[in-house]
């Protein structure tokens, strides 16, 4: 059990077009589109920083689902964590680079700045994906499996625990990451979540929006 908070920084992960395009809302590539998606990936070379921060936790089950440093009522994190003996607890960022330029753009070009906070989400994703797949291996050698990703504001677990999530993984000095009054990340290209490690393998792993209620997400998979 690792009982102290561990950085990790990634080189670049392949970039997904087809994921930029679903988080922008478009429904099909235009040669104008792709032209201009050449020119933004072009020119965010060297912008993002790929950090992630992780601590491992304890995971017991009583009245409440208790991660160690979090006790609590939601159903939906129980479920997802049934038969995990332990959890790893973690924070994801890309950068402030990234926030800067979609406020630049905000001014000069919209269609820009739209493409770019996808660009952005994409990155995260791919940076949490990457954690996640190294974790994957890490506990295969041990005999074990994990589980996908679950985030404060999943289901019924409330985004206000996002507070504690950046507490104990100490993200403003590790990895530049903070929280304002409106439970906002900056910089905003951030994700904290949790991973489940057991012993016996899930059948709904890798099925990234399984565990979300929230079946009107404009950002769930397969919905664009």
């Amino acid at each position: 059990m690792i009982d102290r908070v561990l950085v990790k920084t990634y080189g670049e992960p392949p970039v997904d077009r087809r994921e930029i395009l679903r988080y922008s809302g478009c429904r099909g590539e235009s040669a104008e589109v792709e032209a201009l998606l050449d020119e933004l990936v072009s020119s965010c070379k060297g912008v993002f920083r790929y950090q992630v921060c992780y601590r491992e936790f304890p995971v017991s089950f009583g009245e409440e689902t208790d991660i160690g440093f979090l006790k609590t009522p939601s159903k939906g994190l129980r479920k997802h964590l049934q038969n995990c003996h332990k959890a790893v607890v973690f924070a994801a960022t890309v950068g402030i680079g990234i926030d800067r330029l979609i406020a630049k753009y905000s001014r000069l070009s919209p269609t820009k700045a739209l493409l770019l906070q996808a660009y952005g989400a994409e990155r995260v994703e791919a940076l949490c994906d990457a954690f996640q797949a190294e974790i994957e291996r890490e506990e295969a050698a041990r005999n074990c499996f994990i589980r996908s990703r679950f985030s404060p504001g999943y289901g019924d677990l409330p985004l206000e625990n996002q507070r504690e999530f950046i507490s104990v993984l100490d993200c403003s000095r590790k990895i530049g990451v903070s929280l304002n009054d409106s439970l906002l990340m900056s910089p905003s290209k951030s994700v904290t979540a949790i991973i489940g490690v057991s012993k016996t393998a899930c059948r709904e792993k890798g099925e990234k929006c399984k565990n979300c209620e929230n079946r009107d997400c404009a950002f769930r998979e397969g919905s664009l």
